[in-house]
């Protein structure tokens, strides 16, 4: 039995001395799989027309970030302020800078918190600013027997694979590895 044990401990403590380096890798692998397009096909609907659309977000885009303000203002975004569009124009660029930087793992810790962060505002943003608040089913709930909650169950997995990368960096094939970025 003792023997068992040995082996036992001996083959888990080598998984766990590098395991750190798989789950930030596989945790950047899964991100670029479930939430690499959902996040900049999002931010593609906040882009306005041309070459300099990355500077002059859509109505869509304040519309999206602002519902209760564009309301207000009849959706004539000449109305909102400069701060209105230094965070539209900061939160599309997040859509497509935050997720490019995980997926190639540079600044991975750094970038997940930024994402982790989004997507609280996202979270907030749906529910009080969307309505989703009102609506049992896209709020959803924790430890009942539905796993398709928008709000709750989707983004508390979605922060658990940005917080795994968060604490264990982005793994063995990553920019910051390279660069030696801890």
């Amino acid at each position: 039995m003792k023997l068992l044990i040995n082996i036992h401990n001996n083959v888990f403590l080598s998984v766990s001395e590098n395991a750190a380096n798989l789950l930030g890798l596989l945790a950047r692998l899964t991100f670029a799989a479930v939430l690499l397009r959902y996040f900049w096909a999002s931010g593609l609907t906040k882009l306005g027309d041309g070459i300099f659309g990355f500077l002059s977000p859509s109505t869509g885009a304040y519309a999206q970030i602002f519902p209760k303000a564009m309301e207000a203002v009849t959706y004539d975004v000449s109305q909102l302020s400069i701060f209105h569009w230094l965070v539209v124009v900061a939160g599309t660029w997040a859509e497509f800078l935050l997720p490019l930087l995980i997926v190639i793992g540079l600044f991975t810790r750094l970038s997940a918190l930024g994402m982790i962060g989004f997507v609280l505002v996202q979270s907030l943003t749906d529910l009080y600013g969307h309505g989703g608040i009102e609506h049992a089913e896209t709020l959803g709930a924790w430890f009942d027997r539905f796993p398709g909650g928008l709000i709750i169950d989707q983004r508390a997995l979605w922060v658990f694979v940005l917080l795994s990368l968060v604490m264990l960096g982005g793994g063995w094939l990553s920019a910051d590895r390279a660069a030696k970025i801890t």
